[in-house]
């Protein structure tokens, strides 16, 4: 069992209908806002106990609650097959995240989110040395992560390999001498955007097998951005090279 919290966190939850809900939690007193009413009726619908309890009981869970929290069983992974088959039922071209070696919870929920907001069909990660759907990264996603596909594979590199005997091409985020600018590069095809960690970005490995690398141009000062800020303008730079043209008036 899992205890989730935060409202936007726990309303996507119930929300989403994929999880086993054992109860909600409530505190005494707390702000009867639209996002609480809405998270307590949808509870009740679903037929999910709801307790209130002292505020100090949901404090022991985390600092972030805002007065409620889900026992849910553990998240449920997917694998490869049902984000391709989600791209198929879509009518669309592949269109998957994967994510190397990140290990940040905020920057993993960060990243999920604009995955969702743009429509990505799946997030794909490493079994070790990366993050896991944790309570911490439903909450800074507020909740889209319980929306989206994620598969956890034992090794990105054979994964990698297997998308492009899928015909879906590969395109790593890295700052590097051979990569092409973000804005110049073809994203409207089966695609798989690979973003690295918050230190050494995506591993040469997976850098060699990429079908090309992209970096984002910097005017600046700085030399990089965070992993997500960086994950999140290439996504939404694939979202728009990718989306009907608009019609002209």
């Amino acid at each position: 069992m899992e205890r989730l919290y935060g409202r936007h966190a726990v309303q996507e939850c119930l929300r989403a209908q994929r999880r086993s809900i054992t109860r909600l939690l409530v505190a005494d007193g707390a702000r009867q806002s639209p996002t609480l009413r809405e998270i307590v009726t949808l509870a009740e619908n679903q037929r999910v106990r709801v307790d209130a309890v002292p505020r100090q009981t949901l404090d022991a869970i985390s600092d972030h609650t805002h007065g409620v929290a889900l026992e849910v069983s553990d998240y449920v992974y997917s694998d490869l097959d049902d984000i391709l088959e989600l791209a198929k039922t879509r009518n669309e071209p592949p269109f998957i995240l994967i994510l190397d070696t990140l290990q940040d919870p905020q920057n993993f929920g960060n990243l999920i989110r604009a995955a969702d907001a743009v429509g990505v069909h799946g997030v794909i990660v490493s079994e070790r040395r990366s993050v896991a759907v944790t309570p911490a990264v439903v909450n800074a996603s507020s909740g889209a992560v319980e929306h989206l596909l994620v598969a956890r594979v034992v090794n990105l590199a054979r994964t990698v390999d297997d998308l492009k005997q899928r015909d879906v091409w590969t395109a790593a985020l890295q700052d590097d001498p051979r990569a092409q600018d973000l804005y110049h590069a073809d994203l409207r095809g089966a695609l798989a955007l690979i973003v690295g960690n918050e230190g050494d970005g995506v591993s040469r490995l997976l850098r060699d097998k990429s079908d090309y690398l992209l970096r984002l141009p910097m005017r600046g000062h700085v030399e990089s951005l965070n992993a997500s800020v960086a994950g999140a303008v290439a996504l939404y730079e694939a979202l728009r090279q990718r989306a009907p043209a608009a019609p002209r008036l």
